[in-house]
């Protein structure tokens, strides 16, 4: 299979090229040229399956044609060694966890795959790649945990600076070795467009192999349509129709759902979730998109301006309006709906919640309120110790800190500051040399 820019001035590509550009050269990002159908026994029997046939059968189709079964199956056997339960909040609602990984967050799923990919085809190319990647908190982590000591790869993690939670930033900036972690006096949206400015940059493209490890990126984004998969498995006993309320930023997590929606996985419908960066909820009531600087909250992961993936969802759906708004609602909520959410889910049913969390079961329930009939699944996709301060100060009660997480917060940080793009294409020249 071959992937196309969504805007469509350049030439299709192989996954393998795909996952190694990161962009398309003409800016644009890569989209699947096909998506077939799995068969209907394959969910009517899903339980059945253990998670890696289901995320194997469910990626094949994309990646066939540069990594063979048995090299994918490996793959996904690193990736997807930890749990993803579902744990029922009442009757109606459930929360998928995704923090059970390495870094604690949703993103080991991608970034671990994403590494073992480039690793694979790194096998066959002995050129050097370096991984350009923009953070708005746990993107940061799971990369440089999933690239950690990846022969023939150097990443370089650009993030907000006073903009992360101090363990997202010890996360990313105490690894050392082929990590680098440039803090930007700056916005998630200034780290990102310099991202994308420097992947447009003949000086820089001409001298080096970039790629992203952003979910703009094929490998990073299209894997984390296992989670949707993984919960439908289990709360396909329910016997309700199923709807996802997703705590979304860049969107690649609920674009990626719709893929597997696409796949034919049976979902009623997706909520995404956000703070007040709110351009996608103002979208779906305006039909106008109109990105826009991105405020800083206490769901940090969810600060962007302008998400980058929001375009592959208008892109599946057609960019016809109608259809979207059949399949997603969006809703935004303030910082301080966000804390009485976790106040509520730690009162009324004993349950931690982190902010991003707390934002989905917000979605959750304002849809729930006109479609009571549902089995509704918020994602909480990252622990509650990572946003620690935060969390105690709004429930009141200390939470124990992982082991990992304590040794991780004793290491020295260790950042370069930068400005400017200037200051990251010279970084970049320079240790290029």
């Amino acid at each position: 299979m071959n992937f196309y820019s969504l805007n469509k001035k350049a030439p299709n590509v192989t996954f393998k090229d795909a996952v190694i550009k990161g962009i398309a050269p003409d800016r644009g990002l890569y989209f699947p040229e096909s998506i077939t159908p799995l068969p209907k026994e394959f969910f009517d029997s899903i339980e059945n399956l253990t998670n890696i046939e289901i995320a194997l059968k469910a990626i094949r189709q994309f990646v066939s044609d540069d990594i063979n079964d048995e090299k994918l199956k490996d793959i996904l056997e690193g990736v997807l060694s930890f749990d993803f339960p579902v744990i029922e909040i009442n009757e109606n609602v459930g929360t998928l966890e995704l923090f059970h990984g390495p870094t604690l967050a949703f993103k080991d799923v991608g970034a671990g795959f994403m590494a073992r990919c480039l690793g694979h085809f790194s096998e066959e190319n002995k050129n050097e790649v370096t991984v350009l990647v923009a953070t708005s908190g746990d993107t940061g982590g799971a990369v440089a945990n999933g690239f950690l000591d990846v022969e023939g790869v150097n990443v370089v993690i650009l993030y907000p600076s006073g903009k992360v939670s101090d363990i997202q930033e010890k996360q990313l900036t105490t690894l050392g070795k082929n990590i680098t972690a440039l803090e930007v006096n700056g916005t998630f949206d200034d780290c990102q467009t310099m991202v994308k400015t420097a992947f447009l940059d003949t000086d820089l493209t001409d001298a080096m192999q970039l790629t992203s490890a952003n979910s703009i990126n094929v490998a990073r984004w299209l894997p984390q349509m296992f989670y949707f998969m993984f919960a439908y498995k289990q709360a396909k006993s329910k016997g309700k129709e199923i709807v996802f309320s997703i705590p979304s930023g860049n969107f690649g997590n609920i674009c990626a759902g719709m893929i597997a929606q696409q796949l034919g996985l049976p979902v009623k419908h997706f909520i995404a979730s956000t703070n007040i960066n709110d351009v996608v909820p103002r979208f779906m009531d305006t039909k106008s998109y109109d990105p826009k600087p991105s405020h800083a909250t206490i769901s940090n992961a969810m600060d962007v301006g302008d998400p980058s993936n929001f375009i592959r969802i208008r892109h599946i759906f057609n960019d016809d309006f109608d259809q979207i708004a059949k399949h997603l609602s969006s809703y935004s909520y303030t910082d301080e709906q966000t804390k009485e959410a976790m106040k509520k889910l730690y009162n009324d049913f004993n349950y931690t919640a982190d902010p991003h969390g707390a934002v989905g079961y917000l979605g959750l329930q304002k849809y729930q309120e006109t479609n009571p009939d549902t089995y509704g699944i918020f994602l909480e996709t990252a622990h509650p110790v990572k946003f620690l301060d935060v969390v105690e100060d709004t429930i009141q009660e200390n939470i124990e800190i992982p082991e990992k997480i304590i040794k991780q917060m004793k290491k020295k940080k260790k950042s370069i500051e930068i400005s400017t793009y200037e200051e990251l294409k010279n970084y970049l020249l320079v240790a290029k040399k």
